[in-house]
């Protein structure tokens, strides 16, 4: 393990060529008294200060001696890996942005390159998973949400946002910056959502860490279509003990605080928001899925 101290080699010279030097530096003045005739014709004070000022700088040479050997082999000092030492500068934020959609490719393609400059223009560091549904059932977005979850940890974010493709943020002032821990951040707020204001509206863009959404076990995955799975998962932040923030503030309000893309030829899926679904909102599924 290569120590703060640099060279090994290196410095167990300099010891050593300390350790001669001073050895040799006490001894001389250790003979002074019995020295040649030119220290016998100086006067007693000044060879009293030539003792003095010699006798410092032995003391200071036997401390330089005392401090190399220290630095060589203490390991306490010279167990330090600086790998190590690095390790103690934190490590940024990433925010994963979970993106689920089905047949919304026109959508997607105008939702990418915004939120992208956006996030950029914050200095968040960032990466956009599109999770897309390919087979022939009825859209679960809870599921593609869960599933982005696992690719994000596969990543290594530490945050994510649940995005829908077709909102947008217009308003710089809208934070996508780390929560933390403990804290779920509703961005589309009901206050700035254009469409949707009621109290326990959490959907459009919700924003946590990853550890809270294990804690709470992510989305039921037993809603296919639309609706419901927000409710659901508003419930589960409110059994976790989890703090709901909302954005406010803004200087923006509900119609230019985002833009809506999303296509009126594109019609929900609201078929399938039944009496047996409600009731499933109310007997939850606690499996962990993760």
């Amino acid at each position: 393990m290569q120590g703060v101290a640099g060279n090994d080699e290196t410095a167990l010279l300099v010891f050593l060529v300390l350790w001669v030097f001073g050895i040799y530096f006490i001894f001389a003045i250790s003979r002074m008294g019995m020295a040649t005739c030119w220290w016998r014709r100086l006067p007693c004070r000044t060879r009293l200060c030539l003792r003095l000022y010699l006798s410092i700088i032995a003391v200071i040479l036997l401390c330089l001696v005392l401090f190399a050997y220290t630095l060589i082999f203490d390991p306490d000092v010279t167990d330090i890996n600086l790998s190590d030492v690095q390790q103690l500068t934190p490590k940024p934020h990433e925010l994963c942005v979970i993106v689920p959609f089905r047949d919304r490719e026109p959508e997607l393609a105008e939702f990418a390159p915004h939120i992208q400059q956006f996030l950029d223009n914050q200095n968040v560091k960032h990466v956009i998973l599109a999770m897309n549904q390919t087979d022939q059932y009825r859209f679960n977005r809870a599921s593609l949400i869960n599933v982005g979850w696992l690719e994000s940890d596969r990543i290594g974010c530490d945050y994510l946002v649940m995005h829908d493709v077709d909102l947008l943020p217009a308003n710089p002032q809208i934070d996508y910056s780390f929560p933390q821990l403990g804290f779920v951040r509703h961005i589309s707020s009901p206050e700035y959502h254009p469409k949707y204001n009621y109290t326990k509206f959490i959907g459009g863009i919700l924003m946590l860490t990853m550890a809270d959404y294990k804690a709470i076990d992510g989305m039921s995955n037993k809603y296919w279509g639309w609706g419901l799975e927000d409710d659901e998962f508003y419930l589960r932040i409110r059994d976790g003990n989890l703090n709901l923030t909302r954005v406010s503030n803004l200087t923006t309000d509900r119609t230019n605080s985002f833009r809506h893309i999303h296509g009126k030829e594109r019609k929900r899926d609201y078929a399938v928001v039944t009496k047996t679904q409600r009731e499933m909102k109310r007997k939850r599924d606690r499996v962990r899925e993760f």
